[in-house]
């Protein structure tokens, strides 16, 4: 994460500031974070993130189930977070402006967030109770890291090549082909 702001603020007041600013921002423990403040996210993790949202999508619907791509924040504790793409199979949201019980996070690793989503977001994200796959895609190669809940225990699994991931909320598995059309050839 960058540095956070310098003045500390409830939730609500972050959720009320965040619609009117000029880029998306985190909350966490009473700071705000700037996400891609201006530079905005490559083209490389853009597609990846479409190509998972776009392959997942019909499997959700038809489930009942409700897909957020990189604009929905999810809300763990008193943190607030924009995953790149995030599953809820459940009952009705209980906010209209987050998410609290997704059953699948993806987090496209970028320069400047990779050690964030491989360790703090990690640590906040298998603390949610629904959670059953939590999702780390390169952008430079053909890697995946999956995270997976086996009982109480997470085991880590990491995909390369031409593998597909299993997706238990939905029955599915997402093939790294599809995640990686048009970005990176196997």
């Amino acid at each position: 994460m960058t540095d956070p702001a310098f003045q500390s603020m409830s939730v609500e007041e972050y959720l009320r500031t965040e619609e009117l600013s000029p880029y998306k921002r985190e909350y966490v423990a009473g700071f705000v974070y700037p996400l891609h403040a201006q530079a905005g996210v490559s083209q490389r993790h853009s597609l990846i993130c479409m190509n998972i949202a776009g392959t997942l999508f019909p499997h959700a619907r038809r489930q009942g189930c409700r897909l957020h791509m990189a604009d929905m924040r999810l809300q763990v504790g008193a943190a607030l977070f924009y995953p790149d793409v995030m599953l809820v199979c459940g009952s009705d949201a209980p906010h209209a402006l987050y998410e609290t019980a997704p059953c699948l996070l993806v987090e496209v690793l970028s320069p400047s967030t990779a050690a964030n989503d491989r360790v703090g977001k990690y640590a906040m994200y298998t603390g949610i109770p629904t959670l059953q796959t939590y999702l780390i895609a390169e952008q430079s190669e053909r890697r995946v890291y999956a995270y997976g809940r086996q009982g109480e225990e997470w085991t880590l699994s990491e995909f390369t090549g031409s593998q597909s991931i299993p997706m238990p909320c939905l029955g599915v598995a997402l093939t790294l082909d599809d995640l990686y059309a048009g970005v990176i050839e196997p």
